[in-house]
């Protein structure tokens, strides 16, 4: 008698993050069953409790680097792991716990925690990319649903993810949604921020916050010279740069651009 062939290994890993885009996971719902009945889910504590030994095929890391422990983990998680796909600004790009790389995180340190020694922390909050190889990044704060199926479905089945790399504008034009820079004046980072989110804020007349980080070869300059022009000030342009995805570094040395103006 044929034994039915071994389904593919998935394993999902959480380091620094708020777990939202595990949970994304978890909101596929139907989706989810057709994923849960093409592979074997070896770790997921977010759903389940049981383990299946690696190597996995697909390990999808939500969260940055934050720790010593971290920074040793992921590499043990890397060896292990035949696709290493990184989901969300935190695993991406730092989260909104980079902020602390603009800042002496030891201060942070003892205004938060009554008996500081006991935290064992690095300087920065990093994304997985700077420790270990990464096969595919997925963008979002939090991820989008269905990039998520796309990217596991293309592994599985041997084929490049088809996910955009063009900006958020391209939404809003294919949506016909009237630009809230040009019709009211409302600062955006549309132009610099990678697609994916489904044009969520710039239809509510409030401009993109950048939640999907920056798209590729995104003109920050120019943006920023845009909005300068506008009335914004070197302050706003620091904090339009400086949010979830801040240590991504086209993001991050336009944000240094206006430490000293």
């Amino acid at each position: 008698m044929t034994r039915p062939p071994k389904k593919p290994k998935l394993a999902v890993w959480k380091f620094a993050s708020c777990d939202g885009c595990q949970l994304s996971l978890l909101d596929c719902e139907d989706e989810l069953l057709a994923i849960a009945d093409g592979v074997a889910i070896a770790y997921f504590p977010e759903a389940t409790r049981a383990t299946l030994p690696g190597p996995y095929d697909i390990s999808l890391v939500e969260g940055s680097i934050t720790t010593p422990d971290d920074a040793e983990r992921i590499h043990s998680i890397r060896r292990r792991s035949k696709r290493l796909v990184t989901i969300g600004a935190c695993a991406t790009a730092g989260g909104i716990q980079a902020l602390r790389n603009f800042t002496r995180v030891e201060d942070l340190i003892r205004s938060v925690y009554a008996r500081p020694e006991y935290i064992d922390t690095l300087s920065k909050s990093t994304p997985i990319g700077d420790h270990v190889f990464v096969d595919f990044e997925l963008r979002g704060c939090p991820i989008d649903r269905f990039q998520l199926v796309e990217v596991l479905n293309a592994l599985l089945n041997g084929r490049r993810p088809n996910i955009p790399h063009y900006s958020q504008c391209v939404e809003c034009k294919r949506a016909g949604t009237v630009c809230v820079m040009v019709s009211r004046g409302i600062p955006c980072m549309g132009p610099v921020t990678h697609a994916g989110c489904g044009n969520l804020c710039p239809p509510l007349g409030r401009g993109c916050y950048g939640c999907f980080g920056p798209m590729e070869l995104p003109n920050t300059a120019g943006l920023a010279g845009w909005l300068g022009k506008e009335g914004c000030s070197s302050e706003q342009l620091r904090g339009m740069f400086r949010t979830y995805n801040a240590a991504a570094a086209p993001f991050r040395r336009e944000s240094e651009a206006h430490e000293q103006r």
